[in-house]
């Protein structure tokens, strides 16, 4: 089977975040760690070279597949901020209407910069996912 890419490290959080070129992205990078890490009581930790997540949870899918996952994470990457959110998770759709500027992929919310959404929707959509993803992945 293989191996997961997207592993927990010991990399610095500050270190990666200062090394984002952008400014603007730079400083939204570390709202984001106030934001998250206030919203969900975790400690940011490195995931892989280039995603910082906030607590883990174990999957198991029907296919046998495996692994570790954060509960929410970001990247503040060249075009967008990603936003690693549950790819469902309770009034996903109406919170989203609320949000603000954004695109959206299967498990990925991407936005340009924290200026174009509402941090309270934002503290709301952890919050949800991270409930969901805990009761769909209780830990043992």
């Amino acid at each position: 089977m293989a191996k997961n890419k997207t592993t927990e490290t010991e990399n610095s959080v500050t270190d990666f975040i200062n090394a984002v070129a952008d400014e603007t992205k730079r400083n939204d990078a570390f709202e984001l760690l106030k934001i998250i890490q206030k919203t969900t009581g975790f400690e940011p930790k490195m995931w892989g070279p280039s995603i910082i997540g906030f607590g883990s949870y174990h999957y198991i899918y029907d296919s046998g597949h495996e692994g570790d996952a954060p509960l929410v994470g970001f990247s503040p990457r060249k075009d967008a901020i990603s936003l690693y959110l549950s790819s469902s998770f309770e009034n996903k759709d109406e919170l989203l209407s609320k949000f603000g500027k954004y695109k959206a992929a299967k498990s990925c919310i991407y936005i340009k910069k924290l200026a174009d959404i509402d941090p309270e929707i934002l503290k709301e959509m952890i919050s949800v996912s991270v409930s969901y993803l805990q009761k769909l992945y209780p830990s043992k």
